[in-house]
This record gives structure tokens, C-alpha cells and sequence, in this order.
């Protein structure tokens, strides 16, 4: 038996070139589950490579919900509502003070280094989320072409090869994703008007629409020279181009959550709440890494047809007449 090792889970044997070249590269969904075999254990790598986009943020989270709260109105004529009812207490003040009463644990502002390290955590996170979406995106493509993939040397590779558009890019892409779920966190709490149902719902389909992009972006990024404008607007084109491929890949994903998100209830129901860290470990170790693996299959298959096959195909013709 073959002892494991640290080293083999971040390194892949090379694949015999005559089966390579004998493989049918069709992208279908039974290729799909065929390269998912292959590379389970190198997804399972990245998996845990990629979790350095979200444990600062889980750590920053963290650090918040453990700041000592103090209690604070939600409204803002509760000052004045109470002050009126300690003059003088009648059933309409004692109504009024119960009706905007209600109050919220918020962090009380006095421990400056937990607030120091909660900056650093999110700086973090958005200064590396660029680059960090590079390496893994690098990866990803080779899984996808079928080839073999060097691990650590590979995301290196990639982020060196791309580090100054990599950064702009990742700081571009984390501000959109904030403020897409912060606007619709916002109007989801405002909504019951036409105004606000429809920002509500219009930002909702934004990032829907930019969640199918992001399969794209850095694809383009890695494969292409091009300025960040005409990669989110190739995106876009891709994003219509590859419909099929997209929807597919997004069931997938939704379908992956739900088996997560039974396995954790199964477990809370058979063991209690201690136990829900088992199955949460157990996503940490192949979630991220699986749905990104879905998204590049259905991303750059759609990109190759449409940009690399009929470069490849005009140089071939080029050279013939040449």
C-alpha cells in the first residue's frame, strides 16, 4: 500500500500521452463526472487552496460576534417616547414605548485591536482576491483541458503571470459583489413599494447576471490579453453564448448546496448542534473547489469554441498558404 503523503496531495502524476491523445474531449456531462473522477483528490487540493478567500473573512465574523454588545433602539423617536413616559405614564405612552421599543445587541466601540484585526482580515481577503481567483482559475483550465496540472507551481505561475491585472481585477470584482448583496440586503428590508420592489428585484437580477459572468472573467483574464473593459464585456457576450452550459452548471451547484445542506440537517437531528462542525469541515474540504470546477467546465469549452478554435483554425489556414 502506498503511504499518503502532504507532497501527493499537492502533486499529480502525469497522465499516460497516449491515452491523452485518445480521449474523446467532447465537453458532455458524462466527460464531466469522468475529469471529476480523475481529479477528485487534486479539487480537494485546491479546496483547501482556496479557502484563504473565505477564513479571513469567517475570522473577521468571528472577531465581530465576540465584541461585547451593548443594547441600542431600533427606532429612532424611542429616546423621546421614553422620556415623555417617565414625566408621565398613560396607556398611549406605555403603547407607543412598546410598539417602538424593540431594541438590537450592537458591538460596544471600545476595543480597538479587535478592530485592527477585523481590518486586517477584510483587507486581506479583497487585497488577495484577484490573485487567489487567478491561481485557482489556472488550475481549473488545465483540469478542464484534461491535462495534468501542477499544483503549487501552477498558481504561482498564473498569479506572477498576471499579478497587476490580477489585483485590479480582484478589487474590482469583490467591490461589485458588496455592493450588489449590500444593495439588496438594503432594499430587501425597505421593500413594500413599487420603487423599492423594483431596486430590489433589479439588483437581484444583477447578480444573477454577474454570478454567470464571473464563470468567464477570469478565464479571459488568464487565456487573453485583454483590458479589464473588454473582458467583462466578452463576459457578457459568453454569458448569453454559453446559456445552456451556465444553467446547467448552476443546477449543479444548487444541487450540490442542497445535499450539503441536508447532510447538516441530518446530522443536528441525529447528534444535537455540537456535532454540525462534522459536515461543515466536510463542505470546507470540497465545496468551493467542486462548484468552481463546474463552472469552468461550463465556461471555457464556450470560450474555446468561440476564440481559440477559430484562431488556431485561421493561423492552420495561414500557414497552409504559406
Amino acid at each position: 500500500m502506498k503511504k499518503f503523503s502532504i507532497y501527493g496531495l499537492f502533486h499529480n502524476k502525469r497522465l499516460d500521452s497516449e491515452d491523452v491523445l485518445k480521449e474523446d474531449t467532447t465537453p458532455t456531462l458524462k466527460r464531466f463526472f469522468k475529469l471529476l473522477g480523475r481529479y477528485f483528490w487534486k479539487i480537494v487540493s485546491l479546496n483547501l487552496m482556496m479557502l484563504l478567500m473565505v477564513i479571513p473573512l469567517i475570522l473577521a465574523v468571528y472577531l465581530y460576534l465576540v465584541i461585547n454588545k451593548t443594547p441600542s433602539a431600533l427606532h429612532p423617536i424611542f429616546s423621546q417616547i421614553y422620556g415623555a413616559n417617565l414625566i408621565q405614564s398613560t396607556p398611549e405612552s406605555s403603547f407607543l414605548l412598546d410598539l417602538f421599543g424593540p431594541q438590537v445587541q450592537i458591538p460596544a466601540y471600545h476595543s480597538t485591536g479587535t478592530y485592527v484585526g477585523i481590518g486586517i482580515c477584510i483587507a486581506f481577503a479583497v487585497l488577495t482576491f484577484g490573485w487567489q481567483n487567478v491561481g485557482s482559475t489556472y488550475i481549473l483550465r488545465s483540469f478542464v483541458r484534461g491535462e495534468p496540472g501542477f499544483m503549487l507551481s501552477d498558481y504561482f505561475h498564473a498569479i506572477k503571470r498576471n499579478f497587476r491585472q490580477g489585483f485590479f481585477l480582484g478589487l474590482l470584482d469583490a467591490a461589485i459583489l458588496f455592493f450588489l448583496f449590500f444593495n439588496i440586503s438594503f432594499y430587501w428590508d425597505q421593500m413594500g413599494t413599487f420603487q423599492t420592489d423594483f431596486m430590489f428585484l433589479s439588483n437581484a437580477a444583477l447578480l444573477v447576471l454577474y454570478f454567470f459572468m464571473r464563470f468567464y472573467i477570469y478565464h479571459l483574464l488568464i487565456t487573453f490579453e485583454l483590458s479589464i473593459m473588454k473582458i467583462l464585456k466578452n463576459a457578457l457576450i459568453f454569458v448569453m453564448l454559453g446559456i445552456k452550459r451556465n444553467l446547467m452548471a448552476a443546477l449543479g451547484m444548487l444541487l450540490l448546496t442542497a445535499m450539503v445542506v441536508v447532510l447538516i440537517a441530518f446530522v443536528t437531528y441525529l447528534f444535537g448542534l455540537n456535532m454540525i462542525p462534522i459536515p461543515l469541515m466536510l463542505t470546507l474540504f470540497f465545496y468551493m473547489g467542486a462548484t468552481a470546477f463546474m463552472s469552468s467546465y461550463a465556461a471555457y469549452p464556450i470560450i474555446d469554441r468561440y476564440m481559440i478554435a477559430p484562431f488556431v483554425k485561421q493561423n492552420q489556414e495561414e500557414s497552409e498558404e504559406t
